[in-house]
């Protein structure tokens, strides 16, 4: 396996939780510092905030990149990643905002769901270049940050499935209608490959996945739009700052999980770095 070039991290350029959200999550950090990391796969999607939540030492990214610069087909996933994991993140947890596709759910619902469906196809899912390396992924999300997540509010919804589209453009109607009739409860378009990597990394990762809207199929209408989604994330932002505080507080110790176990006796035929990794430094 290839040696990263860059020089090693400091102790206070490590974390052993990330979040990969929204710009807006940046406030949650206390006294955030930049690093920026190099990685074999590329740019990450901004540099890497590092702050304390909870008494823990956690790491912010910002999918779509400091000014949603990107797409959700050209998220840079496997650099994003591959950086957390070289500061020491075991633990990944993933705000997103999500459609709603049956009545089970509302715009407004925060769902902690527990499997996912694939319906990308331009973007790299995996690390696995060559050889035979076959990552277990029956249940996509760790039980125990699920368990942690659930914890953080009475409300939360506990379980469902999302379906992962390309985008960036939302589905047609007859694309969502035929998504609910398979009985998937949630519809995104970032989830993926993001949880795939994260698992063949050995990290424990799961999604905290806020309604925003009920997608073209589930209701009358022009359909989802743009504005709408973002403006109701704004205005649940608080919240699910709280939620998150809430669970990385609860989360347990990662060590044994099958998360990570899965890799006992595998040799993978890609760098799974460490904290000894690189960092070009902070900013």
């Amino acid at each position: 396996m290839p040696d990263s070039n860059g020089p090693t991290t400091t102790p206070q350029h490590r974390a052993d939780v990330a979040v990969i959200g929204g710009t807006g999550f940046y406030s949650f950090l206390q006294d955030p510092e930049e690093v920026v990391v190099s990685t074999p796969y590329g740019e990450t999607s901004a540099p890497i905030a590092l702050g304390t939540v909870a008494g823990r030492r956690v790491a912010f990214l910002p999918r779509h990149g400091a000014h949603h610069d990107f797409p959700p087909h050209a998220i840079p996933a496997r650099a994003n990643l591959w950086a957390l994991r070289s500061l020491g993140v075991r633990q990944v947890l993933a705000p997103c905002a999500v459609g709603g596709l049956r009545e089970e759910v509302a715009p407004g619902d925060v769902v902690v769901p527990d499997q996912l469906v694939d319906r990308t196809y331009r973007r790299v899912p995996s690390y696995v270049e060559s050889g035979a390396v076959h990552l277990p992924f029956g249940d996509p999300y760790c039980p125990g940050l699920r368990r942690a997540a659930l914890s953080a509010g009475p409300d939360l919804v506990d379980g469902g499935t999302m379906v992962v589209i390309e985008g960036p453009r939302f589905s047609t109607r007859a694309e969502s209608r035929s998504y609910a009739a398979q009985g998937w409860t949630l519809i995104n378009m970032t989830a993926l490959p993001e949880a795939a990597l994260a698992r063949e990394l050995g990290q424990c990762y799961a999604s905290i996945a806020l309604v925003t809207d009920m997608d073209a199929g589930a209701e009358e209408g022009s359909g989802v739009g743009q504005e709408e989604v973002f403006a109701l994330f704004r205005a649940n932002l608080e919240r699910l700052t709280g939620l998150l505080a809430a669970t990385i507080a609860a989360l347990p110790d990662p060590a044994g999980c099958t998360c990570s176990s899965w890799l006992d006796g595998v040799e993978p035929t890609y760098e799974i770095p460490t904290p000894e990794a690189a960092t070009d430094g902070a900013r």
